[in-house]
């Protein structure tokens, strides 16, 4: 292959890189929108919902917050003040013991996340209903893939 056929690759594969960005972030921003609308009705926020979602799911029913960090869709730096506005509207309970802090629902964060995270989930999986269950799987490892990067 000569230099200007190389080049011509790399430009095409740029152009790609390009577009595959830019199809990701319309996909990103336009779901954002979407999602943002729905959990307006309850007053949460996307990083709030992701908090019940994440506590509310968890086995044991709480979760230290060393662990909810580690998950969460905020910054580390951001969680204790999430974590501050959820406990003043009731949602969460900090509890420490010993070296850790345990976050846990309270009744009107339980029932948040019994009416809020079903609805949720079926509306992501509408999102998602135009391709095959093997497609989804396909897509959720590419992009697995790509964050391991």
């Amino acid at each position: 292959m000569n230099e200007k056929d190389k080049k011509l690759l790399n430009d095409k594969d740029k152009r790609l890189g390009l577009l595959l960005w830019i199809r990701i972030v319309r996909f990103f921003n336009k779901n954002s929108r979407e999602s943002n609308q729905f959990l307006n009705q309850w007053n949460l926020s996307t990083a709030q919902f992701d908090v019940i979602a994440q506590v509310g799911s968890y086995t044991h029913g709480r979760l230290t917050q060393q662990d909810l960090a580690k998950r969460s869709l905020v910054t580390k730096g951001n969680i204790t003040l999430l974590l501050k506005k959820m406990e003043d509207a009731n949602l969460i309970v900090r509890e420490k013991e010993k070296k850790n802090k345990y976050i846990s629902l309270t009744e009107k964060g339980r029932h948040l996340y019994d009416e809020v995270v079903p609805q949720q989930g079926q509306l992501r999986a509408s999102q998602f209903s135009r391709l095959t269950r093997e497609e989804q799987k396909q897509l959720l490892y590419l992009i697995k893939k790509l964050e391991d990067e």
